[in-house]
């Protein structure tokens, strides 16, 4: 059933405005109410259309305010944030990841309106260890707990969302867990990590990397609050890369730094603003994740209009990557080493 009254979180990043953008659109949704801390850029406003912006913190009880005052009946909360630089610090971004969900559940579970909670969660509580396997499907648990960072925050929120669910069980909840989101223009730490002209990676590793392209993260969310599709889905495209083929499809250099001098360098990337690196991304670039997306096909009824492949690509693409060394002079490096190994035999 369509809903009438859709909140969606986080309006002012890319995923939730463009995702307040496409409600917005929908002519039998009657009202969509944007919220964020503050206000979208100019574009993304513009694009929103006559979706109303709220400005107001979910980490405040007056959340509960602009709920019951609207009559919402759909929320979808898309504020998570992973990275830290970008919302004021790791305390900050633990305070608007955890605290705001808590506010914002407990506000949902007064207003006897709501009827549907889709939460953007991440594939990430899986965490990354040596001893995962080929795939995590829904149902499984991480071998190594997240132990901090973005991971444990949305490990702590779903642990809240089932609270709620159990306590008003005539919500229906979907709780989706993305993978590492890349496009052209959205912008992530795995989009400025692959724009970098030297990739750091960590000597002797090359993880599998799955990713979603940003069109299809969009199309998801837009499916879950427009039909009511209850449960966990795991969101990711099919295929995966290996860090070396992602890092050579981009024309970028690896740059492989010992496993003792991954934290200095991190900390470097972070202190300079370049990438925000934090602990639980450098373990996904030692050991990788990947994720079973059947649920997502035949549960959900939504299939990945692209592989991670086409999806990296199309970011390279549409990010104007231009290759660190020109083709031409790789070609010309390789006729002179063969040149040379011919005249040798």
């Amino acid at each position: 059933m369509t809903p009438s009254v859709v909140l969606v979180t986080g309006v002012s990043r890319f995923l939730g405005g463009h995702l307040a953008a496409r409600l917005a659109a929908n002519p039998e949704i009657d009202r969509v109410l944007g919220v964020d801390t503050v206000p979208p850029p100019r574009d993304l406003l513009r694009r929103m259309g006559r979706a109303e912006f709220v400005r107001a913190d979910i980490r405040n009880p007056l959340i509960g305010k602009v709920i019951s005052q609207a009559s919402v009946d759909t929320v979808v909360h898309a504020s998570l944030s992973a990275n830290p630089g970008s919302s004021g610090g790791r305390t900050a971004m633990k305070e608007m990841n955890v605290i705001g969900t808590m506010q914002l559940l407990a506000a949902c579970q007064k207003a006897p309106t709501v009827r549907r909670m889709v939460l953007k969660s991440t594939s990430a509580v899986y965490g990354s260890s040596p001893r995962d396997p080929a795939l995590f499907d829904e149902a499984m648990t991480p071998k190594d707990l997240p132990s901090g960072g973005y991971a444990k925050d949305a490990v702590e929120i779903e642990g809240y969302l089932r609270g709620f669910a159990r306590r008003r069980p005539d919500v229906s909840v979907t709780v989706l867990r993305f993978a590492n989101f890349i496009g052209p223009r959205i912008d992530t730490v795995f989009t400025r990590y692959f724009a970098l002209p030297l990739v750091p990676t960590v000597l002797g590793y090359d993880a599998r990397v799955q990713l979603l392209h940003e069109e299809d993260a969009l199309a998801v969310l837009e499916r879950a609050t427009s039909q009511e599709i209850p449960g966990i889905f795991n969101v990711a495209a099919d295929g995966v890369l290996m860090l070396s083929q992602a890092i050579r499809r981009a024309g970028r250099l690896p740059l492989p730094v010992p496993s003792t001098a991954v934290g200095p360098v991190s900390r470097f990337f972070r202190g300079a603003r370049i990438v925000d690196f934090s602990p639980e991304q450098m373990r996904l670039l030692n050991f990788g994740r990947v994720v079973d997306n059947r649920r997502l096909r035949t549960v959900f009824g939504f299939t990945p209009r692209w592989t991670t492949m086409q999806a990296f690509d199309d970011y390279v693409r549409g990010s104007a990557l231009r290759p660190v060394i020109p083709p031409e002079q790789v070609e010309s490096l390789e006729r002179g080493i063969l040149s040379a190994a011919r005249s040798l035999r």
